[in-house]
């Protein structure tokens, strides 16, 4: 029987062979069909992977066993992907698209030396990064002890993406690579005196120090300072400088009376065009030390009592004021009257804007005129000063005319006394006035 139903069947193919073989094309089509249906997802999507934008090396020139950085950028290259989904049986049916991002996990990232050591380790499971995001990691590092340019490599693996390999060139003492520029430097020098409310004559020199030219150069001078401006322009324009060479500028500052002793700072800024076309800046700045200068003058002099006397003793007073920017310290007034007592005063400190007394205590002088110098000793932060002014004293002689009546009175008292009982009594012998004896 088995064997009859095998010829049998035999018979039919061999009977109707083109039928047979479109049925088997038709299921080989449906498999292919379903196939492609379900990878369509998949290939639609973008494969995830990272990539290095960004890398610094510090110090950009390592010297041989020195330590530095390197400071790397990851970012994620991928953003979205579509993704289609078929939304009945067959294919021919509608689909719909859907967005969605994708994001990175990193798993390790690794810095593979090639003659640079490194001091750190391997930055693992750093986790996932969303589309265009981006992580910064820093890889401490030790240059070899010879000199010469060395390729680290940092090394990036991700989760179903691609391993990432990035060549970092650091040079290591090394003149490859160093960029050859301009370098400004500017002095200043005071000409004249720096003291509050004064005009401050400077002169700035800009000096290139650098191996390439500095094009364009302008100085402009901030004015942050409450005490000290330019007093006329702001901005100089010095042209070209080129290397090795200098340009010098003659200006003026204004500064404030009632500016305080000590340091000033006035910004400058320097900006040019190297020789690349791009510009660039640099501050520095012009440092002037205000120096307080005393000005000491007398305000009044006074007795006491008001109206000098012969032979009686007076306190002399001399009111002292500093009408300048500074401090006077270590004050002293002398007169050199002919006098017995205190002819010196100490006083100390005067500040600005202040006044203070200087009081000699005096015995008293005979009635006359007295011209005297008195000389005031003090110092501020501009040396020892010595100011000296002459004065001049009056001393009414005393009164003598009480004096003189009682005196008279008195001698009048023993005139009579005396002619009454000494020289009578010798005219007449019984001291008797010449009219008593008449009578």
């Amino acid at each position: 029987m088995t064997i009859l139903s095998s010829v049998s069947n035999n018979r039919q193919k061999q009977r109707n062979p083109t039928s047979f073989r479109q049925s088997l094309h038709l299921k080989m089509l449906i498999a292919v069909l379903i196939l492609a249906a379900c990878a369509l997802p998949a290939a639609a999507a973008d494969v995830p992977t990272v990539t290095i934008t960004e890398y610094k090396v510090s110090p950009s020139v390592m010297m041989p066993d020195s330590l530095g950085t390197i400071a790397i950028m990851v970012k994620n290259t991928a953003t979205s992907a579509s993704l289609k989904e078929n939304t009945g049986l067959y294919t021919t049916e509608a689909t719909t698209t859907k967005v969605t991002d994708i994001n990175v996990n990193i798993e390790n990232v690794k810095l593979e030396g090639n003659g640079i050591i490194v001091r750190s380790n391997d930055f693992q499971r750093v986790g996932e990064i969303g589309p265009g995001q981006s992580i910064q990691l820093t890889f401490s590092i030790q240059a070899p002890s010879k000199s010469g340019m060395f390729f680290p490599e940092v090394w990036i693996d991700t989760t179903g993406g691609t391993s990432t390999r990035y060549p970092i060139p650091v040079n290591v003492n090394t003149a490859v690579g160093i960029e050859r520029q301009a370098i400004l430097i500017m002095s200043s020098t005071l000409t004249g005196s720096v003291n509050p409310g004064d005009e401050i004559p400077v002169t700035l020199t800009v000096s290139n120090a650098g191996q390439t030219l500095a094009d364009d150069v302008i100085l402009r001078i901030e004015n942050v300072s409450a005490t000290v401006a330019p007093k006329n322009s702001d901005a100089y324009h010095l042209g070209a400088i080129l290397a090795g060479g200098q340009k010098t500028v003659d200006m003026a500052l204004l500064s404030d009376k009632k500016s305080d002793s000590g340091l000033v700072r006035i910004p400058v800024l320097i900006s040019y065009h190297a020789i690349d076309g791009t510009q660039r800046t640099q501050e520095t700045g012009i440092d002037v030390i205000m120096k307080g200068k005393a000005e000491l003058g007398f305000v009044s002099v006074d007795t006491n009592p008001p109206r000098l006397i012969e032979n009686t003793a007076f306190d002399l007073t001399v009111r002292i004021e500093n009408t300048g920017s500074g401090e006077a310290k270590q004050v002293s007034a002398k007169i050199d009257l002919p006098v017995e007592g205190t002819r010196e005063a100490f006083i100390g400190k005067i500040k600005p804007g202040n006044d203070a007394p200087a009081i000699f205590l005096l015995e008293g002088l005979k009635g006359g005129n007295y011209p005297y110098n008195l000389t005031i000793t003090y110092t501020d932060d501009m040396g020892v000063h010595t100011l000296s002014r002459p004065m001049n004293v009056r001393v009414q002689p005393a009164d003598m005319s009480g004096t003189i009546i009682f005196g008279l009175i008195i001698l009048i008292i023993l005139g009579v006394v005396g002619y009454r009982y000494w020289y009578l009594p010798r005219i007449n012998g019984a001291g008797k006035f010449p009219w008593d004896k008449k009578n």
